[in-house]
């Protein structure tokens, strides 16, 4: 009878030490933290060429959240180009997708196509900024369209900005819109944009992601000033790499660049976990090129 009870008893003990271990497996905090993926880039769609069909392909091999970077349907935003060119590339993940305008998106007055596409996912048409928490991650998407909507530090955007990283005390964060703060060669960067640059960098943002510029650039942490701060410098990328033709570019390249390349469409991956984050440049088929490395939260 002794045994019969201390088998009992063997086996009730180890059931509730399974349950707690499955419990605790699942507890945010208590067991390893699952990074969670963005997945992106700007300057996508056209019905004139192919290379969005392309990257639209490397989105649906990887999971999470796609961002884009504005310039979503070339060349003027209608609700033409949104429908008959972006919906059946890109158009395929819109449901796990939160974008961001670009200048081609106003061609179209106010964006108004850009905005009934995207719906509650784009935030109002008035504003077009909005944030929201992957992992341990705070996200900010801005709109860098500043002759629409106002950039300045007390604008109704930069007092959003302000009030939202002030709410939300996460120790990474990334911000993206269309227009990148530097650029290397003439005609991309904007200047219009730093305030929303010191506003991020004054709440120790981590990431920066822009596009316009048709290529791809990896920046060194630099401080709105363009000076590198490897403490609590922002890492800016500019990925306008989804589908549009590759420019040109007229001058050098910008002193704080670490890797570029022209000419290759593809998409930026990164895994956010727990205080650092990992990107991977991921190309088309046929083309080689790729970057990738991971970097701690200030």
């Amino acid at each position: 009878m002794r045994k019969t009870t201390l088998l009992l008893a063997s086996i009730i003990l180890a059931l509730v030490l399974a349950c707690m271990a499955a419990v605790l497996s699942t507890a945010p905090g208590l067991a390893q933290t699952t990074t969670v993926t963005l997945v992106g880039a700007g300057d996508i769609a056209s019905c004139h060429y192919t290379q969005d069909s392309a990257t639209a392909k490397l989105l649906g091999n990887i999971p999470g959240t796609v961002f884009t970077l504005g310039d979503n349907a070339y060349p003027d935003g209608t609700a033409g180009q949104f429908r008959n060119c972006y919906k059946p590339t890109w158009g395929h993940y819109k449901k796990r997708t939160k974008p961001t305008a670009g200048n081609h998106d106003y061609y179209t007055s106010g964006a108004r196509a850009y905005f009934d596409y995207f719906g509650w996912r784009a935030g109002r048409p008035s504003q077009g900024y909005y944030s929201y928490k992957r992992g341990r991650w705070h996200i900010v998407a801005l709109n860098s369209n500043c002759d629409y909507v106002s950039c300045t530090r007390d604008s109704a955007q930069g007092r959003w900005l302000r009030h939202d990283l002030a709410d939300h005390s996460a120790r990474c964060t990334l911000a993206y819109f269309h227009h990148p703060l530097y650029a290397s060669g003439t005609g991309s960067d904007t200047p219009e944009v730093k305030p929303l640059w010191r506003i991020l960098y004054n709440r120790s943002a981590d990431v920066i992601l822009s596009g316009h510029a048709h290529r791809y650039e990896r920046f060194r942490p630099i401080t709105p000033n363009g000076e590198p701060d490897s403490a609590n410098g922002i890492r800016q990328f500019i990925v306008g790499t989804g589908g549009a033709p590759g420019e040109g570019q007229i001058g050098p390249d910008d002193p704080n660049v670490q890797r570029k390349k022209l000419g290759t469409p593809g998409v930026l991956k990164l895994n956010l976990g727990a205080g650092y984050y990992h990107w991977k440049f991921v190309h088309i088929a046929g083309k080689t090129f790729t970057d990738s490395g991971t970097n701690e939260c200030h």
